[in-house]
């Protein structure tokens, strides 16, 4: 045997033994896949796995940075394929992670550093990581990670209480979720021996003088507490409520179970909500103006919502949700029933963001501005540069969000679009009308998440966009303000490039004098065109920019 310190990592499935009673075949071949998941992001990253039984996995890492990247990556994974199943039959992961000391025998880890990422895990949230304050310190200043301290805990068999943190997991939008802390049960400090008889003479007093018909009253108050659920609104519309309006269509063809998420077209992204900094709308209201919707819901909007009497309103997210309500008692009483419709629809389908009203009566009420658009047409169909869509191919975005596009867009009904924001933010959109409507849509919603115009990568099977090969993308390429151009030319670069199609590629040397590679008709033509032309004029050249992204040398 021997001693070390390492990053123990702690896993297993929450709700197991339900999901087994329910459907043991469907559950042990769905286990052995995701264990799959799980066990190569576990070797990717270093990890070696010590122990498993039944659903749980225990695993060491060299590190702890190393353990909650990984812990990341396969709650990101997973979630994605957890779309797929109603919420009753996801199956989700609990993980704990510390640093401990740890004894080694036979390739199995003993110790307390084990035994307290079990209980760590205990504490996570369903689909979520919970670590110890010194993973919390390893980890805190190297990963773009954020936690929630959730203080010092009792856990079971552990004579000390450990401090743990909450990783705030991304939502699918990018956003972070508020962790909701695992309290276990609190436990009354002992009384000393010589408190007993007085404790018992007191209660036996007290429950003499308590009367039976007052005893049961209270019993079956306590009880009616205990069983009785959280109310949970009616799915069902009200007799004045508006016809439900169509749900969005991003899934509406997709080869999904009913209770997939509709709006599969989330976005990976730092905000949830319309760019805060465009100016509120305001005014009469008007069908063609709103955002995110489909044709549907757009001709309910211009017919029988506008026509209608108050008391109306009309909610909706940027996930493309809404709700409406018409002839209501009230003006309260019509807002109240929008937000509430759309909420519903949007918490069915597990979207994570929140429904604002956008319209009471005939009267614009929405907060936020219109979303940020790019100058149409929204995309253009290149037969040098358009080819086959491959979800590996996609750039910016991290390797679960590529699963979810596999997963998700890739077999998903036309008209579909995916729109990519310059900070990886991207949306979905599936099963559209049009692919004019699919990619102004996801235009939207990705603009709106993003705070900026985003762009249409693809549209269907292909791709609309270039798509470099020779290089590594590293963002959105924008000549008026790019650094790496001296000033005096950056006004050229964009004209130049301004109607240019086929491939496209810039180049610049030391002192920043650009070269250009124009409609070429393949990657490496353009760019020896853009690193000739650049060789004329500067010297150190080397490639900056491939159709509209800023590209690297490939690692």
């Amino acid at each position: 045997m021997k001693r070390k310190i390492a990053a123990i990592f702690a896993a297993d499935i929450a709700g197991y033994s339900r999901l087994v009673a329910e459907d043991e075949e469907e559950t042990l071949r769905r286990l052995a896949s995701y264990r799959e998941v799980v066990d190569d992001f576990i070797a990717k990253s270093g990890g070696r796995i010590f122990n498993t039984a039944g659903d749980a996995v225990l695993a060491e890492f060299p590190s702890a940075v190393d353990a909650v990247r990984c812990a990341i990556d396969i709650q990101e994974s997973l979630r994605t394929r957890n779309m797929a199943y109603p919420p009753s039959r996801q199956m989700s992961f609990r993980i704990g992670i510390t640093i401990g000391d740890v004894v080694e025998r036979d390739g199995d880890l003993l110790g307390d550093g084990v035994n307290i990422a079990a209980r760590l895990e205990g504490l996570a949230e369903v689909g979520g990581i919970c670590v110890s304050r010194a993973v919390h310190e390893q980890v805190a200043n190297k990963l773009s990670v954020q936690f929630a301290d959730i203080g010092a805990q009792e856990v079971k068999n552990i004579p000390t209480p450990v401090h743990a943190y909450m990783v705030a997991m991304r939502r699918e939008d990018g956003t972070y979720g508020k962790p909701q802390v695992r309290k276990p049960a609190s436990k009354l400090a002992a009384a000393p021996v010589w408190m007993w008889p007085l404790v018992v003479a007191v209660v036996s007093i007290v429950a003499i003088g308590v009367t039976g018909s007052l005893y049961n009253t209270k019993l079956k108050q306590a009880a009616h507490v205990a069983i009785t659920p959280a109310a949970t609104p009616s799915a069902a519309p009200t007799a004045n409520a508006a016809a439900p309006s169509p749900v969005p269509t991003q899934l509406a063809k997709a080869p999904m179970t009913s209770m997939a998420p509709q709006n599969a077209g989330a976005a990976m992204a730092p905000m949830s909500a319309p760019s805060p900094s465009a100016a509120p709308m305001a005014g009469k209201f008007a069908a063609d103006s709103v955002p995110f919707i489909n044709e549907r819901v757009r001709n309910f909007l211009a017919g029988e919502y506008s026509t209608a009497g108050d008391y109306k309103a009309f909610a909706l997210n940027v996930g493309g949700f809404t709700g409406s309500v018409l002839n209501q008692p009230s003006e309260e009483a019509a807002r109240n029933g929008a937000l509430e419709q759309c909420q519903k629809r949007a918490d069915a389908a597990q979207s994570p963001r929140r429904c604002e009203l956008y319209a009471v009566g005939n009267t614009i009420v929405y907060t936020h501005g219109k979303p940020p658009m790019p100058p149409s047409p929204y995309f253009r169909h290149d037969a040098a540069t358009e080819r086959a869509f491959a979800s590996k191919d996609f750039p910016i975005v991290r390797e679960p969000q590529k699963v979810r596009l596999e997963n998700i867009f890739v077999p998903a009904a036309k008209s579909r679009s995916v729109a990519l924001g310059p900070g990886g933010q991207y949306f979905m959109v599936l099963g559209a009308s049009s692919a004019d409507d699919a990619a102004r849509r996801s235009l939207e919603s990705c603009g709106a998440i993003a705070g900026v115009a985003c762009l249409v990568v693809a549209i269907d099977d292909n791709f609309v966009v270039p798509i470099p090969t020779l290089f590594r993308i590293t963002g959105f390429f924008n000549a008026a303000s790019n650094a790496s151009i001296v000033a005096d030319a950056r006004s050229e670069v964009v004209r130049k490039l301004g109607d240019a199609t086929g491939w496209n590629a810039v180049a610049v040397g030391s002192a920043g004098r650009p070269g250009l590679g124009l409609k070429g008709a393949d990657e490496q033509t353009a760019v020896n065109s853009a690193l000739a032309s650049c060789a004329k004029r500067d010297s150190d050249c080397h490639v900056i920019a491939i159709g509209p992204f800023t590209v690297g040398p490939i690692n």
